[in-house]
């Protein structure tokens, strides 16, 4: 890098305290890979510092800095703005929403502009103050990137982005978890031993309505998949209530309601497991950035059906299973279909192949070392 020395670069890893998401995905994945780099001197910042040093490899150019407060406004008003100054930063990386006063060089990740492009799928609230925060925080960015072409074209159109300012493409990826031998039949054993679970139908996602599982569950009641033994399993935290999800689920008779296992609880580990078990992964979501989970069901050789709607419209390759997200008979019809007849296991494994060549966090980590490669480093006060 041109630089006197090592580029001194704060990551704000306070997403790591919260909820599995693709932003803690995002950071986990590029750092553990960039803290390799002998010219990067890297501060991750977090409340809990145990579990940065269990996500991070522990090297002498790796520094784990711990915010005090849990609030939102203390470390982007105060705590933040005082360790840059501290340890003489050269590049601060934020996702999203910046600190309130700026010092040194901002490289911020906006990974999409979802509220703008779906606006009935959030609050008016929420998106007013996302919109004035985001923008914030792209004209402030001295460099500026997201996760693919089609959030590149939202965040210039909805955030109204200079059209001579770079908008730089540091694309998500699958981990080498997903790309490990295993044995699948010893999986769903292992699933069935501690949950109860067999002949799983998956979904692993946050719960918030632009996800659609309403849609998914209305599938897999209409088809009464239960009575064939299958269980539908959604992972993930609850970020927003869904009020039809949630009288759908009271609505059931207990024999039947015992076929949806729901649990933002689960473990790495665990989830590895849920995947490799599963017959069939289904990602209904209405809008995503990006979309990580089909890609490392597939990675895995699970069966995958995914919507094709927004950045989603990228993952051609699923074929006849990228189906729009609306379409209540197709999900039911290619459901049936997939769990009647799964693709050969040569088909699985070259989509397996092409998911390892296109979306490896290896590319997606030096994507953005070039990115602060190219870009000059301010003076620095010490």
């Amino acid at each position: 890098m041109n630089s006197p020395g090592p580029i001194r670069l704060f990551v704000d890893a306070h997403v790591l305290d919260n909820e599995f998401q693709g932003t803690r995905t995002f950071i986990r994945h590029i750092y553990s890979i960039l803290a390799e780099k002998e010219d990067i001197l890297l501060f991750l910042a977090a409340n809990d510092i145990e579990n940065l040093k269990r996500n991070f490899p522990q090297r002498g150019n790796v520094r784990f800095l711990r915010y005090r407060s849990r609030t939102p406004l203390m470390r982007l008003g105060f705590e933040i703005p005082a360790m840059l100054k501290r340890n003489a930063i050269d590049y601060a990386h934020f996702q999203y929403i910046t600190p309130l006063f700026k010092r040194g060089r901002w490289l911020v990740t906006i990974h999409d502009v979802l509220f703008s492009e779906y606006p009935d799928e959030f609050s008016w609230q929420y998106r007013m103050a996302k919109k004035f925060l985001f923008k914030r925080s792209a004209r402030k960015a001295d460099i500026l990137t997201t996760v693919s072409e089609y959030s590149e074209r939202s965040i210039r159109n909805f955030l109204e982005i200079a059209p001579d300012k770079p908008v730089y493409i540091v694309p998500n990826g699958v981990g080498p978890p997903f790309f490990a031998p295993y044995d699948k039949q010893q999986s769903r054993e292992n699933i069935f031993r501690k949950y109860g679970l067999e002949k799983l139908i998956l979904y692993v996602s946050r719960i918030e309505p632009r996800k659609n599982h309403v849609f998914l569950l209305k599938a897999f009641l209409e088809l009464e998949l239960y009575r064939k033994g299958y269980y539908l399993v959604l992972l993930g935290h609850q970020s927003i209530r869904i009020p039809e999800l949630d009288g759908m689920l009271r609505a059931m008779p207990e024999e039947v309601r015992k076929f949806v296992f729901i649990s933002g609880r689960i473990d790495d580990a665990d989830l590895l497991e849920f995947y490799r078990a599963a017959e069939v992964f289904v990602y209904p979501s209405k809008a995503e950035g990006f979309g990580i989970p089909p890609l490392e069901a597939a990675a895995l050789r699970t069966p995958v059906i995914c919507s094709n709607s927004s950045a989603m419209e990228q993952f051609g390759f699923f074929g006849e299973y990228h189906i729009d997200p609306n379409d209540l008979p197709l999900l039911k019809t290619q459901l049936l279909k997939i769990l009647r007849q799964p693709p050969p296991e040569t088909v699985l494994a070259d989509l397996s192949k092409l998911v390892r060549e296109e979306f490896s966090w290896d590319r997606a980590a030096e994507a953005l070392y070039n990115v602060l490669s190219s870009h000059p480093i301010i003076k620095r006060s010490e």
